[in-house]
């Protein structure tokens, strides 16, 4: 799949990076709720540990009562008690 990039025009009409690439943006609110945007899929999925697939990497979250929620084709939402976040690089 190729790489969207984010050109002097989104610059010029201050377009978030997140719309026009596939940059994926983390909308984390306190320990209870998390907002990905522009994931590619779910790799893993308990009630203790949720592991998603994004256009740069994976990211690793670690809680109690994981809920995902609100799922579209671009975000998703996890929900439940958060104890942490790890994001494994894939791509340079």
């Amino acid at each position: 799949m190729k790489k969207k990039r984010y050109s002097k025009i989104d610059r010029i009409l201050e377009m978030p990076k997140e719309v026009c690439t596939d940059i994926p943006k983390i909308i984390i609110t306190g320990f209870d709720e998390m907002i990905i945007e522009n994931f590619k899929g779910i790799l893993e999925y308990e009630e203790f540990f949720v592991r998603i697939n994004t256009h740069i990497g994976i990211i690793n979250i670690n809680g109690f009562n994981l809920n995902l929620e609100n799922m579209t084709n671009d975000d998703i939402k996890v929900s439940g008690k958060i104890e942490s976040i790890d994001i494994e690089r894939t791509v340079e």
